[in-house]
């Protein structure tokens, strides 16, 4: 492939959940401002299609998630795969970049041109493995073990680990945009505390109640408190609803969820990325995810950036003194030519 080396080559990246978007952008206009063609696809899941249409990035929708079961993840990837293959047979790409996934990996396998993944939980077994093994290159934070990604595939020269969250790289050129306050109807002065379910339908999710027991802990909350409940699925947001409390705040589109993040005074999420959105712009920031700790917050639990949830009355609802905005920003570009690193074989 080292023919491809300075020449411009087309790139397709796939976004399959609501953190990809957002991870991916800054590669792709790095990489079209180097001249690289870039084409995108999505699939129905969750917010990952509106977040595509608020970032202003042109996709194209295949397929949708397959659901909690294993069945119906096996038969999505194969239906999802082989259309994904006769687009991808018309295009062309000389290079396929995801976050995990499994599609991608199957079709540009199938096609033999190389595969970058970026990952930054190692647990999700089944998915990390083909993902992994069948990627030519996998950019992953240097704080995960490098033993538990050599288990699942990733090891040098494939893999490429980089300091820092995966947060601080996208974020590098963030502001805060205090609008989102105003378009949910949010007071200023009220304690502002977002909540992200857990990731119900993933294979590394293990069930527990703190989520709701969570939610409702603040829906008894006096006036002063109010929540925005940032949902994965539909039924998370009609069950959040059904709860019939005026100070719970469920959006009906997708959002500038890192804004809302900034000026929030405290999150309690289920969800990695969302969680280390929260270190990223200084938050205070409960973890209430159920499944199997990853390196990545073992490390910032290490730290004291991260907090474990183990009895929502134990949340201090409080208006925070710290200021807003990102806190250390990283420049994306070595993610950029770890992702090409891939064309040279």
């Amino acid at each position: 492939m080292r023919r491809f080396a300075g020449t411009a080559v087309r790139i397709w990246v796939d976004c399959t959940a609501a953190a990809h978007p957002l991870v991916l952008r800054p590669i792709i206009e790095r990489l079209e401002a180097q001249g690289h063609e870039v084409f995108i696809t999505t699939r129905e899941y969750g917010q990952t299609i509106g977040i595509l249409d608020r970032l202003g990035l042109s996709y194209t929708a295949v397929g949708e998630h397959g659901g909690a079961s294993k069945l119906g993840k096996v038969r999505a990837l194969g239906g999802r795969s082989a259309r994904l293959a006769r687009l991808v047979w018309q295009r062309r790409p000389q290079l396929a970049i995801g976050h995990g996934s499994v599609d991608l990996a199957v079709v540009s396998s199938l096609f033999r041109f190389p595969s970058v993944q970026m990952q930054d939980y190692e647990f999700a077994q089944l998915q990390r493995q083909v993902a992994f093994r069948l990627a030519s290159r996998v950019l992953a934070p240097d704080s995960i073990p490098a033993e538990r990604l050599a288990k699942i595939g990733a090891k040098p020269p494939k893999l490429v680990s980089y300091p820092g969250l995966k947060e601080e790289y996208y974020l590098a050129d963030f502001e805060p945009d205090p609008a989102v306050l105003g378009e949910l109807g949010l007071e200023v002065e009220k304690v502002l505390v977002v909540v992200r379910p857990p990731p119900e339908t993933s294979e590394y999710h293990a069930p527990n109640d703190l989520y709701g027991a969570t939610i409702r802990r603040l829906a008894d909350s006096p006036e002063a408190v109010q929540a925005v409940i940032v949902p994965r699925t539909d039924e998370q947001a009609a069950a959040a609803r059904a709860l019939g409390a005026a100070n719970l705040i469920v959006p009906e589109r997708a959002i500038d969820a890192q804004s809302l993040i900034a000026y929030a005074d405290l999150v309690v999420s289920a969800g990695g990325t969302m969680n280390r959105e929260a270190v990223a712009l200084g938050t205070p920031v409960f973890t209430t995810f159920s499944g199997r700790m990853g390196g990545v917050d073992e490390a910032l639990i290490a730290a004291g950036r991260l907090q474990v949830l183990a009895d929502p009355a134990a949340l201090e609802l409080r208006k925070r003194s710290s200021p807003v905005g990102v806190r250390n920003r990283r420049d994306p570009t070595p993610l950029v030519e770890g992702a090409l690193g891939a064309l040279a074989g």
